[in-house]
């Protein structure tokens, strides 16, 4: 995604073939340069006007934008859609860096008003199965509970969150409703109250400020409407690395505890822990997870608590961009269970299932061997094989997808090496005569192709569409002095008479040119520079 980000951000620059640096000078002269060769008013023909019209456009757009300071800035910044989307600028900014900043400002007023447009919603349903109870003939279900929660930016600095609970458990149940607003009251500092009603009544108030950039302060008073009790709870965040965060809280009121935890995350793992200590209880917790791949993870954690004691071990992976399933093998003092999750957006739908409510070694370690390998033989033999099939068919789709595009772009660039070759003709003789620089053989496409070319660079029938023959476009652009360069950065299909034969895969330059006599040979990638004539691309002789 990234470098689709900037290839669009430098067309413009390799349509008048100038560096990102160019001068305004070098700018001008370019499109001068350009425009001798493209300018419908050079044709009497009305197919090659046509054709000189449509790539004259190219050149004038190109100039307009990089001619111009604030412009060009937008441009290499946001690229087209940065003109084109209402980054409008008002009065003319005098430095850069200006212009720069207040630009950023109004892409981020943009950003609040599209998150101030929407809500966010996330919810939990947990639904509690037993195989024990089902078996003895009492119904599948021990209990059922769900949260719901929206949350709106009402302002720039004020977020407004209400939500609600539905517990059932037997032959008893309950619900409540809570309500937050939230509201920023400096750049470090922000207010939050907190309402409750229902299972727990309570009224809550809430400031949390940045004492330094490493560290967060968070004092909580709370009232319990059912007792009339009083909590006051002060937490300390602290930043201890660029990946973990360690906190301390301290609780005081009815049931007063000591908490002292850390969390660690990372592209491949993550990792947290949890020591609480009260009047009368205490409890530990430990999890670690690590990222197996771009889907999938595993993951291991422990509960040991007063009154609990468990091991979990599972892992999860993700079926799609928004949704990720997980399944964990849970062994405690409560029960042997498996815990099934799905968690889609803001969403997740949890499923524990009580296997047996007693710690039977044989039965726990069937329960944890048996499930492992059928997902192990099923993951091989079902999941895997359809997922490569989903991904070829889905290759198959795009490439069909963009067979038409890559057409329409061949025939444009077909359009463009016609108008350049004769002067590109013109300058090769120039350049015979004096012995000088002439590309003998040019071809712009896929890595594969032209690997599985060799010495032919993928000009067959098997890999022709993959790669594009651009001799003309690179003779046309030896200058007077017999060198050729192109500018690094700069994707090479936005140049005059190129287009992108693959998109989205891996593309090189390959060049076979002569210089005094001798044959030289030169390869380079997408954004490389390409400066010829080199020694080093010298051809030796057998």
């Amino acid at each position: 995604m990234r470098e689709e980000e900037e290839e669009q951000k430098r067309e413009l620059y390799a349509v008048l073939q100038v560096s990102p640096d160019a001068s305004d000078e070098e700018i001008r002269k370019a499109y001068r340069h350009w425009a001798q060769v493209y300018h419908p008013d050079k044709y009497q023909d009305l197919h090659m006007k046509e054709i000189a019209t449509e790539n004259f456009q190219r050149i004038c757009q190109a100039y307009e934008v990089l001619s111009d300071e604030n412009k060009r800035v937008i441009y290499d910044i946001y690229g087209m859609e940065g003109l084109t989307s209402g980054l409008e600028l008002g009065p003319k900014l005098n430095r850069v860096e200006e212009l720069k900043a207040e630009l950023e400002k109004l892409r981020q007023r943009k950003e609040l008003q599209r998150m101030a447009a929407q809500f966010q919603s996330t919810g939990r349903i947990i639904a509690h199965v037993s195989w024990p109870e089902l078996r003895d003939g009492y119904g599948v279900m021990r209990g059922m509970a769900m949260t719901s929660q929206v949350t709106s930016q009402l302002s720039k600095r004020t977020t407004v969150a209400m939500g609600g609970s539905l517990e059932v458990s037997d032959n008893a149940g309950g619900a409540s409703a809570s309500a937050v607003v939230r509201h920023q009251v400096s750049p470090a500092s922000y207010l939050e109250v907190v309402a409750t009603t229902g299972l727990r009544a309570v009224i809550a108030v809430q400031a949390t400020r940045q004492l330094s950039a490493h560290s967060t302060a968070t004092v909580t008073i709370a009232k319990t409407l059912k007792d009339g009790s009083y909590n006051l709870s002060n937490t300390w965040t602290r930043q201890l690395s660029e990946t973990t965060h360690g906190n301390i809280q301290l609780l005081l009121g009815p049931e007063s505890s000591v908490a002292v935890g850390w969390r660690k995350k990372d592209e491949n793992m993550s990792a947290a822990g949890e020591l609480k200590i009260g009047t009368s209880s205490f409890a530990a917790s430990a999890h670690y997870s690590h990222n197996f791949s771009s889907k999938s993870h595993g993951r291991i954690g422990g509960r040991f608590a007063s009154n609990a004691l468990e091991i979990e071990v599972g892992g999860g992976r993700k079926v799609s961009k928004f949704s990720m399933v997980r399944m964990m093998y849970v062994v405690g003092i409560q029960g042997i269970f498996w815990r099934f999750e799905l968690h889609r957006g803001g969403q997740k739908l949890i499923v524990p299932i009580l296997l047996s409510a007693h710690l039977n070694p044989l039965f726990a370690a069937g329960a944890f061997v048996v499930p492992t390998s059928l997902y192990f033989l099923l993951k091989k033999f079902v999941l895997k094989p359809y997922y490569i099939r989903k991904e070829r068919q889905k290759a198959l789709g795009d490439k069909e997808e963009t067979a038409a595009q890559v057409q329409e772009a061949r025939k444009s660039a077909e359009k463009a090496q016609q108008l350049l070759t004769p002067v590109a003709n013109r300058k090769r003789s120039r350049q015979l005569e004096s012995n000088g620089l002439i590309v003998t053989k040019a071809v712009y496409g896929s890595l594969k192709a032209l690997k599985k070319g060799n010495e032919s660079y993928g000009v067959n029938n098997e890999s022709a569409s993959a790669v594009i023959d651009v001799t003309i476009p690179l003779n046309f652009l030896v200058n007077d002095s017999g060198t050729l360069k192109l500018h690094e950065g700069v994707k090479k299909s936005g140049i005059m008479g190129f287009c992108d034969p693959c998109p989205g895969e891996p593309k090189q330059l390959h060049v076979e040119y002569t210089y005094g006599g001798h044959q030289f040979e030169a390869v380079v990638d997408d954004y490389a520079e390409l400066s010829i004539p080199q020694e080093a691309h010298r051809v030796l002789q057998a």
